[in-house]
């Protein structure tokens, strides 16, 4: 392990973007990049610390099991993990690890909703697995969901946002609160954080504006290539070229539930990002 190894966090939503970044950065020799590291840990301990379940304690205790431990033996100069489930614990992981860097990428919640809806149904908020970490919660008894994806994504406790509203939303709302409240948690613990270590850049402008993704790669400490820009303009995450665009009832619930936040990023006037292949 190198002393000065720099870890780095790039957190968000889920469907902004952090696949195009672990592989932009794949080649880099300086750099140990991950996508979601160990992801079946992590998630299921990051949604039980967001509602209330463990403690801050127990959220470091696990964090220095599993990041601290990867970090401390890597021998890269910056190690780097894009990961929406790092979202709900980036104070602990500030405390455990101080020269640790953020990165906040944002993408249209219009794109995010639909792409979590259409495309990943399976395993986001669909209603059995819901009914089960529910009910979990509510009888402990009962043995614990496994660390399948599918059943941990976060519920809202009594005295959190959304909380008394969510028993009744449908599968697609769920998945319009879990865009909401990433946001909100990722920027209430960045105004926590130094303004040296977090950064916050929009998907749809890092892959038109160069100078916009040079200031990122050199945020988090790498050499910057005029290949990286060729590279960002296609997406990377995908299979076949398919957009699904909300529709005017969606689109209503989405404007209802985000439309602040959409305000607050700066998305409500700007056109709706479309994929580009």
């Amino acid at each position: 392990m190198s002393e000065s190894t720099v870890p780095v966090f790039v957190v968000g939503s889920g469907r902004n973007g952090t696949r195009l970044i672990y592989k932009l950065m794949s080649g880099d020799p300086d750099i140990e990049i991950h996508h979601e590291y160990v992801c079946t840990h992590i998630q299921q301990t990051a949604a039980e610390y967001f509602m209330g379940l463990i403690t801050h304690e127990q959220i470091k205790q696990r964090l220095k099991e599993l990041h601290v431990a990867a970090i401390h033996y890597s021998s890269a100069y910056t190690w780097i993990d894009c990961s929406n489930k790092l979202s709900w614990v980036i104070g602990p992981l500030y405390e455990l690890l101080p020269n640790a860097k953020f990165v906040h990428l944002t993408r249209d919640g219009r794109k995010v909703t639909s792409s979590f809806f259409h495309k990943l149904s399976a395993e986001i908020y669909d209603d059995e697995s819901v009914g089960v970490l529910s009910a979990w919660i509510n009888n402990r008894s009962l043995p614990k969901p496994p660390p399948e994806k599918k059943y941990w994504w976060n519920i809202p406790q009594e005295g959190q946002p959304f909380a008394e509203e969510f028993p009744n939303f449908d599968q697609f709302k769920r998945i319009c609160y879990h865009w909401v409240e990433a946001v909100r948690v990722i920027r209430e613990a960045f105004e926590e954080l130094p303004p040296a270590h977090h950064l916050t850049v929009k998907l749809e402008e890092l892959t038109k504006d160069e100078a916009l993704l040079k200031t990122f790669v050199e945020f988090i400490g790498a050499k910057y290539s005029e290949s990286y820009f060729e590279f960002v303009q296609r997406p990377q995450n995908v299979f076949f070229p398919m957009d699904f665009p909300l529709t005017d009832e969606e689109l209503a619930i989405f404007n209802d539930m985000a439309g602040d936040t959409m305000k607050q990023l700066g998305y409500l006037e700007a056109e709706a990002y479309k994929v580009r292949y």
